[in-house]
């Protein structure tokens, strides 16, 4: 069954990805941006560099949560097993690929603490022609929301979607359900590989429990102002909300 959302305060509600090649660059800028950000995603970029668990570690020591974003794909005895260690670890988020029930049911399963485990439905770098190529001749958001659902009915705490795709998730799947959205663009689509993003209000408005913010901050002449200016913005979203 899957469990309600993490109790999150409004300065927690923005993530930062921190895709950075390694532990001294990740220090850099957790110093840079201060208390502007609480939370902090961590990928595939930094366990390549041997330093992840102990980029990990120094953020649970500044009581920053993490979000460990490794999108695990494999059979269900493999996923059982890595959630149950990962889930020893001071974890706030991992994600999963969602695209296998009995995967899904393992990790679900297997998870012993209060770490939210979040199905990727469908990456917001893809559009319909991607998942054309893949054989799924369908829109994006009908594939979300399946698998939104296909998460729910398997135990598993949340998804990982699209801000465009908030909305119906939510009609979907109710109020006792993860939804963080990455792909955010406070300032409208700059040309990235970023295909299907949203603003941080609308995001919240659809019903976002959190968001992905990386290069809209990192790419900032004043990263901390930007990330200030963000968490003013969801203030504002959650008192015109109240």
């Amino acid at each position: 069954m899957s469990r309600a959302p993490l109790p999150l305060r409004n300065d927690e509600k923005l993530i930062f990805a921190l895709d950075v090649p390694g532990k001294a660059q990740a220090i850099e800028w957790v110093d840079r941006l201060g208390d502007s950000v609480s939370f902090y995603k961590i990928g595939m970029e930094l366990l390549a560099s041997g330093d992840y668990f102990e980029v990990l570690d120094a953020l649970a020591k500044r009581d920053k949560r993490v979000f460990v974003d490794l999108k695990f794909f494999d059979i269900p005895a493999t996923i059982g097993g890595v959630i149950r260690r990962l889930s020893q670890w001071p974890v706030s988020y991992c994600t999963i690929h969602g695209w296998h029930p009995a995967m899904m049911e393992a990790a679900a399963a297997a998870n012993t603490s209060d770490m939210r485990v979040l199905a990727v439905t469908v990456l917001t770098s893809m559009g319909r022609p991607d998942l054309a190529q893949m054989g799924i001749d369908r829109e994006p958001v009908d594939v979300v929301v399946e698998r939104a659902l296909a998460a729910q009915r398997a135990g598993i705490d949340g998804v990982i979607a699209s801000g465009q795709e908030a909305a119906p998730i939510r009609a979907a799947t109710g109020a006792g359900f993860s939804i963080v959205c990455p792909g955010i663009r406070p300032g409208g689509p700059v040309g990235d590989d970023q295909q299907r993003t949203v603003g941080v209000a609308e995001a919240f408005a659809d019903g976002a429990d959190a968001i992905v913010v990386g290069r809209p901050i990192r790419l900032a002449a004043d990263p901390r102002a930007a990330a200030r200016l963000i968490q003013q913005e969801i203030a504002e979203s959650f008192k015109l909300n109240q």
